[in-house]
């Protein structure tokens, strides 16, 4: 038996997110069945995270074992053969020990979200951001985001509908930045809470609006209230940019 770990880049507008369910395709399954038409293997991968319907990834992690101790990127190109026309890429294959968890070995999980700001609609970013077609303060944005970084109780931005065993999290870093008319929310923590991310940016936008201040967002998350939170920010503009394992700095 052979453990593989597999970095998987995919556009996930036409999933219903990474998890295999009964109710549409998936990423996960996609990916399990290339493996099945590869070496006839029924595999069942686990992911480092669960990202949801119309969420990208751009380093997402998963772990798999095969029968055969297969060269690493035999596996990468074989998987990556049977996987077209999905818009999903094993971007590296990786023989790993038989006790790696992509899921709970993981120690940081870094997400991108970024938002179009601009009049015109959005052409080539269709499915792949946010258009906000009101003026943003990504300043402003960013000066509020820090109140966010820390020990909290995130229920405010928690999904009514999330498994967590507690609210409590630890946020790593938070930034916004501008490039023309591309406003991007790069965060780091070990694990997040359903939908945090998209709540927090959500809500931010409010502050790069105009209609909150950062102390309204400090407010917002003191509630520790649902029904403090701002606008959930659409999967579209969500990616999960890479997860880091002990050993490993934050470049990889």
């Amino acid at each position: 038996m052979a453990r593989y770990r597999l970095t998987i880049e995919y556009d996930g507008t036409a999933y219903v997110g990474w998890q295999r369910q009964d109710n549409g395709p998936s990423i996960q399954g996609a990916l399990e069945r290339a493996i099945h038409a590869f070496c006839g293997e029924t595999v069942t991968l686990q992911g480092a995270g669960r990202t949801d319907a119309g969420v990208h990834a751009l380093g997402q992690v998963a772990h798999g074992d095969l029968d055969r101790d297969w060269p690493a990127d035999t596996v990468r190109d074989a998987i990556n053969s049977h996987l077209r026309p999905e818009p999903i890429a094993v971007l590296r294959a990786e023989r790993v020990a038989d006790g790696f968890s992509a899921r709970f070995d993981a120690i940081e999980r870094s997400y991108l979200y970024r938002i179009l700001n601009r009049r015109s609609p959005p052409t080539l970013d269709v499915d792949r951001a946010w258009h906000v077609n009101r003026p943003l303060d990504a300043d402003a944005m960013h000066e509020a985001a820090q109140v966010l970084v820390g020990h909290h109780d995130f229920s405010t931005f928690r999904d009514a509908q999330c498994q967590a065993a507690s609210p409590v999290k630890s946020l790593d870093a938070f930034a916004v930045t501008r490039q023309e008319d591309l406003v991007c929310f790069r965060v780091r923590a070990r694990s997040f809470l359903h939908r945090q991310v998209r709540s927090m940016v959500g809500s931010l936008s409010h502050v790069g609006e105009g209609r909150w201040k950062a102390a309204d967002l400090k407010a917002a998350l003191d509630a520790a209230d649902r029904k403090a939170c701002g606008v959930v920010a659409p999967a579209c503009g969500l990616y999960l940019t890479a997860v880091r394992y002990p050993g490993e700095d934050q470049s990889r």
